[in-house]
């Protein structure tokens, strides 16, 4: 990977350098004035080394590209762009696969493998900012806070000062997280709730029966009649251990006559309706029979 600036430093003519990028020739120009001296698809690591290449050795790289390189658990997609962040007085503007954000609040970068990195809570937000649907945003923050280790106040902290633009759906996305979605699923099931009429439920609370043993950590917890939502799913409790688990907890929770309703996160977004009729049912259900002798952890 170089420049064509370069390449004429060491005596290679412009017009040399982008002959023999042109199709069938050893060469070929990703970005203006950048060249891979190859023919090929380019791996990861050289657009990314491009990219750099192009913006100068101010740019920092943000986004879900910084993201990865620090944990997050999510593959790049076809055409996803690489987000890099340059000081507000330079002039580099956008151009292919690179999309760059001109800023006053260049962040001091995080290296990794000699990368320049935006710290994580920057990069997740500055990634949040330019999504405009209300799941993705809270999809990234969940996975944020469980895979990064990121915190929510450290989140919020960061929304604060940076630029207001974008931010309404982090900002009411942190809100569910600070209110104890361990996830993007209960964030989700967290709206769902306020539209059933019900009392609001406790989140991730330990239940005990009435001898002191573990029953459960239920995602949503009625107390006044002990009822339990769980919004079973292992795409968004990493490591749970399995069915085996869940048939266990079911049990448990049977053994101890409390009443459970589960729901898997597609039906909180393809059947709402459905979810919300059958959380009031069971809520009804569980009114009217006697409440077992069960109690949440001290």
């Amino acid at each position: 990977m170089i420049t064509v600036a370069h390449l004429e430093s060491l005596g290679v003519p412009q017009r040399t350098s982008y002959r023999r990028c042109h199709p069938g020739r050893p060469w070929q120009r990703l970005l203006p004035g950048v060249i891979l001296l190859r023919t090929g698809e380019p791996t990861r690591r050289q657009l990314i080394e491009g990219a750099l290449l192009y913006c100068g050795d101010q740019a920092v790289i943000t986004g879900l590209e910084s993201c990865r390189r620090q944990g997050l658990r999510r593959p790049a997609v076809p055409g996803e762009p690489l987000h890099l962040l340059l000081p507000a007085h330079l002039k580099t503007t956008s151009s292919g696969y690179v999309l760059v954000e001109r800023t006053t609040r260049m962040p001091a970068p995080v290296r990794i493998d000699g990368l320049p990195l935006a710290p994580a809570v920057r990069s997740v937000l500055d990634e949040c900012r330019r999504l405009t649907e209300r799941a993705p945003v809270r999809a990234l923050l969940a996975e944020a806070v469980q895979q990064l280790e990121v915190a929510p106040a450290d989140l919020s902290t960061e929304l604060e000062n940076g630029s207001t633009r974008g931010s309404a759906l982090p900002r009411a996305a942190l809100q569910e997280i600070a209110h104890g979605a361990r996830s993007a699923a209960e964030a989700e099931a967290m709206a769902l709730v306020r539209r059933t009429g019900l009392p609001d439920p406790l989140w991730n609370f330990v239940l005990h029966d009435e001898q002191g043993r573990y029953v459960a950590t239920p995602d949503a917890w009625w107390d006044e009649v002990a009822l339990a939502w769980e919004i079973d799913s292992f795409e968004f409790h990493f490591g749970q251990p399995g069915y085996a688990a869940t048939l266990a907890r079911n049990n448990r929770y049977a053994a101890a006559g409390v009443s459970v309703v589960q729901t898997v996160p597609s039906q909180l977004r393809t059947e709402p309706r459905a979810v919300v009729a059958h959380l009031v049912s069971a809520y009804r259900a569980a009114a009217a029979r006697p409440r077992p002798p069960v109690r949440l952890a001290s």
